[in-house]
């Protein structure tokens, strides 16, 4: 099968936003318009095309990311509806690693919010071009300009208002096209039918001033625009146009429109607009791989006519195919039936079957070209992360990195039966979400589950009853602490054993420091053949694996700096596992010398409250251990913003409400890990060593 579209008519983008900004909605409105589906879903009556799983039906809000493929105006674009809530971050970050552009959405009356900011950091992280879709124009309180001030404060961004509102709230029916200078007028029923007009002449100096500002902002970035405002020539739509996408592209402007997607209102010029400012595969900067066995890094020109190169960026258990690996696709062609190469294991895998996915449903195709994403069935051995390639020609893709977990429940099932089920169930899950861990704990029987809240561990306990019939007693959150070091410290570690016939020897001596961050590090500063090369590789494992347990109360450790200074090794009783033994054994104990201490993680907390409930919810948090950040003003709310221990946020949305009358809404996300009291310490080191209470 012959490329369906070239690839300069290919957008890959992603819908992301805070949580009930109506992500899903305007992806509904853009399915329907695009003649994908032929009925309007809606998020409130659980019908969203999109939202297919049953948890998503049920709670209104967005899980995992849904793919699909639109049509509009000659062109192909690829949507990614991503996840709001931020226990599901994990979702945004797989995503916008693979996407060229993106759509985000704000709430006209909330503005910026804090998830909002955390998506937005994550797109500059990855230099995703977006543009910007200011929603809910029709409620009360709705205020474009304000929410473009708020995203110059809070997002360091550079709004570009391109549309401006023809009515206010409830009386919103259309927008003024600031670019062609015309009117948009959103009729019908249901608003769904787009009428170019005039602009209305009580608005016409409005227009043309805030046109005015446009080409200005556009001319700071923009030479060609700068020199015809400089003299005075007048800037056609064209050019204007033009030099804007040229910004959108080099992420220095983002187009704002505006709109009201559960009213119809505006998708069909967001469209337009995804069109115009987007980039294609051809506009981003070509992706760095590097030469398997060589240090040598190449630059993945995106053509058909080159060796495969492609990322598994999301693995999903399907309930009628099987195992799908989601596939972005950078340089060749992935077929069906062909046998590719892992890079990241080393693996061959044949391609079974191509899917071109939407949300739930499927299409078969024969190949994705360079630039497209489509699901592959058969890949048995892929992870999230890994490199698909020609077999001859092998390349490595940086990864996918993914924060580790804050939060843990135990788990016991119910019967024998459910027991032989839970691991495979688990194991599934751990396949299809990376910030998800599991493990056994010999010593209690229970298997304990991680993630990144109680909302997303509620999620997978949900799915297992539920979708897997694994019937099982569920325990209540608990906090997953970390350990640091204080110090620097310097130990040895020895696993000598002789017991008849040919022993074990390894010797290892290590010094360990602080390091910033939550990172690891490991530095062979052998000199001399103290420690054979070949044994190195085992040494820095079994630090690796020592690293997992931390002595304060059997936590990972964090932030540490491991160097390998000296050793001894055996002719004949040495080998990889005693040296493994050794290193494990060194680094727990310079750990142990290093003046460890206790982290625990720390939520950002962002409340907006009634003015006459500041006081009390405010004395709520430093009773929680928090630290407010400050207050904000925001309409005729207060916005709070504190730091607050992840161990006493527990059952916060009850006690919010009886606080508040149920007038306070709030957001939660993990912001730091921070040394914990010495409370705590005692509390979990009893814990640990079973004392009575």
């Amino acid at each position: 099968m012959a490329r369906e579209v070239t690839m300069e008519h290919i957008r890959n983008i992603g819908i992301i936003a805070h949580i009930d900004a109506g992500k899903t909605t305007v992806t509904e409105r853009i399915l329907y318009y695009t003649g994908v589906t032929y009925k309007i879903g809606e998020v409130h009556e659980g019908t969203a095309t999109m939202d297919w799983m049953e948890q998503e039906r049920d709670r209104g809000i967005t899980i995992t990311a849904a793919a699909t493929t639109a049509s509009w105006d000659g062109h192909t674009i690829n949507i990614i509806d991503t996840p709001g809530h931020v226990d599901f971050t994990a979702e945004v970050e797989r995503s916008l690693r693979v996407l060229d552009g993106g759509v985000v959405v704000f709430d006209a009356v909330a503005g910026v919010e804090p998830q909002s900011e955390t998506v937005w950091r994550q797109a500059d992280r990855y230099s995703v071009p977006r543009i910007c879709f200011v929603n809910k124009m029709d409620r009360s309180g709705a205020d474009l300009q304000r929410t473009c001030e708020m995203m110059i404060d809070r997002l360091d961004a550079s709004p570009a208002i391109i549309h401006l509102p023809i009515g206010s709230e409830q009386d919103f029916k259309g927008v003024i096209d600031l670019i062609d200078m015309c009117a948009w007028l959103f009729e019908g029923e249901k608003g769904e039918v787009s009428v170019r007009a005039e602009i209305p002449e009580e608005l016409l100096a409005e227009a043309v001033a805030a046109r005015d500002v446009l080409v200005e902002k556009v001319g700071e970035v923009d030479d060609q625009i700068m020199l015809s405002y400089i003299e005075g020539h007048d800037v056609n739509a064209h050019e204007l146009r033009a030099a804007l996408r040229r910004a959108t592209l080099n992420s220095l402007l983002s187009p704002v429109l505006c709109g009201s997607a559960l009213r119809n209102k505006g998708l069909q010029n967001l469209l337009d607009a995804v069109i115009s400012f987007l980039p294609s595969p051809l506009d981003v900067p070509p992706v760095i791989a590097s030469v398997v066995d060589s240090e040598e890094e190449v630059e993945l020109k995106v053509t058909d006519d080159a060796p495969l190169s492609g990322l598994a960026f999301k693995i999903v258990t399907d309930p009628y195919v099987g195992r799908l690996a989601y596939v972005r696709v950078y340089r060749g062609v992935l077929r069906a039936g062909e046998t590719i190469l892992n890079t990241a294991t080393g693996e061959r895998e044949r391609v079974g079957r191509l899917l071109r996915m939407h949300a739930d449903e499927r299409e078969e195709v024969d190949a994705i070209y360079a630039g497209g994403i489509g699901a592959a069935i058969g890949l048995k051995k892929t992870s999230t992360g890994d490199t698909l390639c020609d077999q001859k020609n092998p390349v490595l893709l940086e990864s996918i990195t993914f924060p580790e977990p804050v939060m843990s429940v135990s788990l016991e099932p119910t019967s024998k039966e459910d027991q032989d089920r839970m691991g495979t169930t688990l194991s599934k899950m751990g396949e299809e979400d990376p910030t998800f861990r599991w493990r056994f704990d010999e010593e209690t029987g229970q298997t304990i589950i991680s993630g990144m809240g109680e909302l997303h561990l509620e999620i997978i306990v949900d799915r297992m009853l539920k979708e897997h019939r694994v019937g099982a007693s569920v325990g209540r959150p608990e906090v997953s602490y970390r350990e640091a070091i204080g110090r620097p410290a310097a130990a040895e570690g020895r696993f000598v054993r002789q017991s008849g016939g040919r022993g074990q020897f390894g010797v290892v001596e290590i010094e360990i420091e602080p390091l910033a961050g939550e990172a690891y590090e490991f530095e062979n500063r052998l000199v001399g053949g103290s420690v054979p090369r070949e044994y190195v590789p085992a040494v820095r494992q079994g630090i690796k694996e020592a690293l997992d347990s931390g002595p304060l109360a059997g936590y990972p450790v964090l932030g540490v700096k491991v160097a390998l200074v000296d050793g001894a090794f055996h002719q004949v009783d040495s080998s990889e596992m005693a040296f493994k033994a050794a290193g494990s054994i060194a680094l727990r104990e310079a750990v142990r010398r290093a003046a460890p201490y206790l982290l625990e993680p720390v939520m950002k907390i962002e409340v907006r409250v009634p003015d006459e409930h500041l006081g009390s919810v405010i004395g709520d948090l430093n009773g929680r251990r928090g630290q407010v950040q400050g207050t904000e003003a925001f309409g005729k709310l207060q916005v709070i913003t504190a730091l607050v221990p992840l161990g006493e946020t527990f059952g916060y949305s009850t006690d919010i409400r009886s606080l508040t009358q149920g007038r306070a809404t709030y957001s939660m996300e993990f912001d730091s890990y921070q040394q914990a009291p010495k409370s705590i310490v005692a509390e979990l080191t009893r814990q640990s060593v079973g004392a009575p209470a």
